[in-house]
């Protein structure tokens, strides 16, 4: 009998919970962009110590939602929130407290362990200047404060996960509050996704990165066939978008954005499976595919 158990880390958008969890696990498991609603599922990454086997879960940022794709991804979050051992909320030095403060309410009605990461301690002095220009360490030590007035059964930790500033605290705090119980994974297990769901994110992370406004947020990657073969694996991928015009600023001018996006992806791909991979990209146009149950759960929004 060990120490296990689900460390669920949830909060708003672009507060870095993919960094963090990638971090603390050791792998890059999560994509990470600057846009909001990078990750739309709820993704498991599995960390092992000599003492403890952590699962964390990464989770959608939190928002009120618009459409059908956007319920299944606060559904994960509120599963996250159901199932967890420990809760780990994050948030940052320029956020908002009253920000879906509905969610920071339910923290206190846990019975388990809840601890709120205050990320992003290097951009303080930056934050500061766009707070009449508090002075950081002040605002900081506010900071803290307002969050142990909010959840006052939290631990308040500030970290930087980009720069790995107290992040160490964070892991050896996780571990003293895991319960006693035998381990849900087999140790040489990384992750719950299988490696269809790493390339179509491989492929949505670029589609983030190189387009803008609506478009990222109206795609959704589908690998319709994963061939492995001993030196190389076979992908091919289909883009949905939601209108015809979408398709076309995706493809580009003489199919240049298209190769552009696809020869990022395939190069990271590489990277990833540490082996060739051969990619070939379709777009396809389905206008309804955010709101319908069915295509929803062909993508794995919903059981």
């Amino acid at each position: 009998m060990g120490k296990s158990g689900f460390v669920n880390i949830i909060g708003n958008p672009n507060v870095g919970k993919s960094t963090l969890m990638n971090l603390l696990v050791g792998e890059r498991l999560s994509i990470v962009t600057a846009k909001a609603q990078t990750t739309r599922h709820r993704i498991m990454g599995i960390l092992n110590t000599e003492e403890s086997q952590i699962v964390f879960s990464d989770t959608p940022g939190i928002l009120r939602p618009a459409y059908q794709l956007q319920e299944a991804m606060m559904n994960f979050v509120d599963t996250a929130i159901g199932d967890a051992d420990i809760i780990v909320y994050v948030t940052d030095v320029y956020e908002n407290s009253e920000k879906n403060a509905e969610y920071v309410k339910r923290l206190n009605l846990l019975s388990c362990p809840v601890i709120v990461v205050v990320n992003k301690i290097d951009k303080i002095s930056e934050a500061a200047n766009k707070n009449k220009d508090v002075p950081p360490e002040e605002l900081l030590n506010s900071l803290v404060e307002k969050w142990h007035s909010l959840v006052p059964k939290a631990e308040i930790l500030p970290i930087s996960a980009l720069n790995k500033v107290n992040t160490d605290l964070l892991l050896k705090k996780i571990e003293s509050l895991l319960p006693e119980q035998p381990a849900w994974y087999d140790k040489d297990v990384l992750t719950d996704k299988n490696l269809r769901f790493f390339a179509s994110e491989i492929l949505r992370e670029k589609i983030l990165e190189n387009y803008h406004k609506e478009i990222p947020y109206c795609a959704e990657v589908v690998i319709d066939r994963f061939e492995e073969k001993e030196t190389i694996y076979n992908i091919e991928a289909i883009i949905n978008v939601v209108r015809s015009s979408q398709k076309g600023i995706i493809i580009g001018k003489k199919g240049e954005a298209l190769k552009h996006v696809g020869t990022q992806a395939r190069k990271e791909m590489e990277e990833f499976f540490q082996k060739k991979v051969f990619l070939k990209i379709y777009v396809k146009v389905d206008p309804q595919w955010r709101e319908n149950k069915k295509e929803l759960k062909k993508f794995g929004y919903i059981q």
